[in-house]
């Protein structure tokens, strides 16, 4: 189709400069667990209420545990710094 390459790396580049790598913010922890059920009910729910519209701006860490600490589950969406007026 004409144009469909340049549409494609148009949106490439669109989404290479609005990753959350790009714009100052932070990560803010939603939900941490240490059910594997309970982190997939809490996903499931958050897409529902469609809290977060770009999933590239919802971060799932899983924090391996040993004999001594379980493995545990945090949910973390990215927040935008406030921008400061001009």
């Amino acid at each position: 189709m004409p144009g469909q390459r340049r549409r494609r790396q148009r949106q490439q580049r669109h989404d290479e400069r609005h990753r959350p790598e790009c714009v100052p913010g932070r990560w803010e922890p939603l939900f941490e667990t240490q059910g594997h059920t309970e982190l997939q009910q809490f996903l499931r729910r958050f897409q529902e209420e469609g809290r977060v519209t770009d999933p590239a701006h919802v971060r799932i860490d899983t924090l391996c545990g040993r004999l001594t600490h379980p493995t545990t589950y945090r949910v973390s969406a990215y927040v935008p710094d406030a921008e400061t007026p001009r």
